[in-house]
């Protein structure tokens, strides 16, 4: 029996991830980083400190743990070096280097690490290929100006994405209303519902597209982009038509609510062919 350790984040991912994994029926090992309680009901996760990551890979690798998999949003911890024990040391310096690049930089770091405790790190289409959508329309229908707005929106993220500044933008009418950075989606949803009005040219002309991806490039297995309910809140309340993602590219939690939500506000949902 694959035995699989859950490094669990902050929001609805773990929990959903942590559900499949026990609906397949294997062994599940749930771990939060201290300061960062995750949200996965009935469960009593095991709790480690970036100060002492070697003991804890160690600790997962005497259980058994054979493969692991990262869900849910973190922020980046702090450092408190008199806790840092002497073989976890040896790896600070490799972490501190990768704490003062991009986000990117950083989780390959984390990947290779646990990599060199042979452990396999896999992503959440590997554990739970169902949140992650295929191509296809789930509900709506984008208009050819829709389309033409995901398309522009979709090259933004491309160009932007190398530099490791987000993975979303807005578009509206062919014009880039706003960019992803690190407050996250929600902030740039609010951004354009609060600006949107005096950004559009023609009022009357189409209502813009939220465009999600993966940066190019970016290892899947770690941070691949999430949407849900709160998102397609966050679009009605910016009054666009719709949202639009790289299809097998980005997790789509609680689907049927998500669906239920973006039908009762007149939204488009749509995985996008890359």
């Amino acid at each position: 029996m694959t035995h699989t350790a859950l490094i669990a984040g902050q929001g609805a991912l773990p929990r959903d991830l942590a559900a499949a994994l026990s609906d397949a029926g294997e062994a599940v090992t749930i771990a939060e980083m201290d300061g960062f309680p995750c949200e996965i009901p009935g469960t009593e996760p095991v709790r480690f400190r970036i100060e002492r990551l070697a003991p804890f890979l160690d600790y997962l690798a005497e259980k058994g743990v054979t493969r692991v998999v990262f869900a849910g949003s973190l922020s980046r911890p702090r450092i408190e070096p008199e806790l840092i024990d002497p073989r976890t040391a040896t790896l600070v310096p490799r972490l501190l280097s990768a704490f003062q690049k991009g986000d990117d930089t950083l989780l390959r770091e984390v990947v290779a690490i646990f990599e060199e405790w042979d452990f396999a790190v896999v992503g959440v289409e590997d554990v739970a290929p169902d949140l992650v959508p295929a191509a296809g329309i789930l509900t709506g229908t984008p208009s050819e100006a829709d389309r033409r707005d995901a398309e522009r929106a979709a090259g933004i993220v491309a160009a932007v994405g190398p530099m490791d500044i987000g993975q979303g933008a807005v578009v509206a009418q062919g014009l880039c209303l706003a960019i992803e950075s690190l407050p996250g989606t929600d902030a740039m949803l609010a951004f354009v519902a609060d600006h949107a009005a005096h950004l559009k040219p023609d009022p009357k002309g189409s209502k813009g597209v939220f465009y999600k991806a993966p940066k190019p490039g970016q290892d899947r297995r770690m941070d691949l982009p999430v949407l849900g309910p709160a998102t397609v809140a966050g679009a009605a309340k910016a009054g666009l038509a719709g949202i639009a993602w790289e299809a097998g590219g980005v997790i789509l939690l609680d689907r049927p609510e998500t669906i239920a939500a973006a039908d009762k506000a007149g939204l488009f949902l749509w995985a996008r062919e890359p």
